[in-house]
């Protein structure tokens, strides 16, 4: 019964990450339309917008609170 229950978890357990790269896809082409319109009607330039990603990438990587 055990093997069973612990099929069961394993197939629910994949069910979820389905759903959840779903929803990654949905929320990603949702971004990328909504900064392609920004970019489309001139709000903001692609130069501005890679300033702004490399910027907050590096405060991904360099945390601004140092580990004492």
């Amino acid at each position: 019964m055990d093997s069973f229950t612990s099929s069961m978890d394993l197939a629910q357990f994949i069910g979820k990450l389905g759903d959840l790269k779903d929803e990654h896809y949905h929320m990603t082409l949702a971004l990328t339309a909504a900064v392609e319109l920004l970019i489309d009607k001139g709000l903001i330039t692609r130069q501005e917008l890679e300033r702004k990603m490399s910027e907050l990438d590096h405060l991904m990587i360099r945390s601004p609170y140092p580990m004492a």
